[in-house]
């Protein structure tokens, strides 16, 4: 009964298409969003996640297809005839109110009856109430993102949709209000909708994150799904760094698949691989990496690429990262960790890059394996 219940409330994209002229903003999306989950659109700009949220508010109208709010069929329904709520980016605030008039205001529209207590209520989530009577242009750009937050929940709509809603702030106050974000989804158990270009964002808050990408999903998942076991070339250069090195599949065994780099040999699990053809693209993440001098050999069973060359070490606090040019001409990205002891890796040196056979992910060759995430070209009323 309960998992019935919750279906009741998802949010469900039935092949949504939507068009702008001749171009394709959004392609035959077919996705559920479970109710009350915390849920992120991922992706560059102009891949149409921005478009798929106005959908959802009743912003833009699909060109084919049906949005579904648990029983309901809102893909007609205006803007104010969903249980929708959307917080952007300007936060949009009306500047002449002030706080409690502004968190006050749908309600009073609608005629609610206990504004005071509803409001109070509002600002208590957001930990704000002592800020009530202030104006908008008194409050800190993360005090305005709390004040748009509570008087979007205060409406308690059934879908909370949040555009680039942190754009705004510098990195530390960012990073606290993604923190503060996930609490309140938390406390409120409204479905959180969160659009953004910001992969770190995604990783911290979601539940699960849909990667887009010129108007599809290419990958949904949970963040530690994602990051770990990435399904597509774009997937992997976006959610983070990946170091990814052409190869050809060479054998298979006990479960693993052996494939020849460049005149050396790497092993990964055949469950971690997702691609049947003989040539494919090896990756691993830049902090899976051990760096080893000359002096250095690697673990009995790791894999090992020799023959290495410090091109750029960059020291950044927590780690230094560095370049390390191959003999086959490509550079490769390592993380090492600052543990506070040893010294690092001058430019120059000859090393051996070694991991866990574990860490390693295979999929297809045809990409390119350094394939770079560029923008796409924003077509008028297509953003995102």
């Amino acid at each position: 009964m309960a998992d019935a219940s919750r279906a009741a409330g998802d949010l469900r994209l039935d092949h949504v298409t939507k068009r702008f002229g001749a171009f394709v903003a959004v392609d035959d999306l077919v996705l559920t969003i479970p109710k009350g989950s915390f849920f992120a659109l991922l992706g560059p700009s102009g891949c149409g996640k921005t478009t798929t949220l106005r959908m959802i508010a009743g912003l833009e109208e699909p060109t084919q297809g049906r949005v579904r709010l648990g029983e309901a069929d809102v893909t007609h329904a205006k803007p104010y005839q969903r249980p929708v709520n959307t917080v952007f980016q300007n936060y949009a605030l009306f500047p002449h109110l002030d706080v409690f008039e502004n968190v006050a205001f749908g309600l009073r529209r609608r005629r609610v009856k206990d504004v005071q207590k509803k409001v109070e209520d509002a600002l208590d989530l957001v930990e704000l109430r002592h800020l009530a009577r202030r104006k908008p242009s008194q409050l800190s750009g993360g005090q305005q993102q709390r004040i748009a937050l509570a008087r979007a929940v205060v409406n308690q709509p059934q879908v909370l949709l949040l555009d680039e809603p942190l754009g705004a702030l510098d990195l530390k106050l960012r990073k606290q209000m993604q923190i503060e974000l996930k609490r309140i989804q938390t406390e409120v158990g409204i479905t959180f909708v969160h659009v953004t270009h910001d992969q770190e964002e995604a990783m911290t808050m979601a539940d699960t994150v849909a990667v887009m990408n010129a108007g599809r999903i290419e990958q949904l998942g949970s963040p530690p799904e994602l990051y770990e076991s990435p399904r597509t070339t774009f997937v992997a250069n976006f959610l983070g760094q990946s170091n990814m090195v052409a190869g050809r599949r060479v054998g298979a065994g006990n479960g693993d698949i052996v494939v020849d780099c460049h005149g050396q040999r790497v092993v990964l699990p055949a469950s971690r691989s997702g691609t049947e053809d003989s040539d494919l693209l090896i990756g691993v993440r830049p902090e899976k990496i051990q760096m080893l001098g000359s002096a250095d050999a690697p673990s009995p069973g790791s894999n090992a690429l020799s023959g290495g060359v410090v091109s750029d070490a960059s020291f950044t606090g927590v780690s230094t990262q560095y370049l390390v040019t191959m003999p086959w001409g490509q550079d490769l990205t390592v993380f090492v960790q600052n543990l506070g002891a040893g010294d690092r890796f001058p430019v120059g040196d000859r090393v051996t890059l070694a991991w866990h056979p574990a860490h390693t992910f295979g999929l297809a060759g045809d990409a390119e394996a350094g394939a770079e995430i560029d923008d796409v070209p924003v077509v008028a009323g297509a953003a995102g």
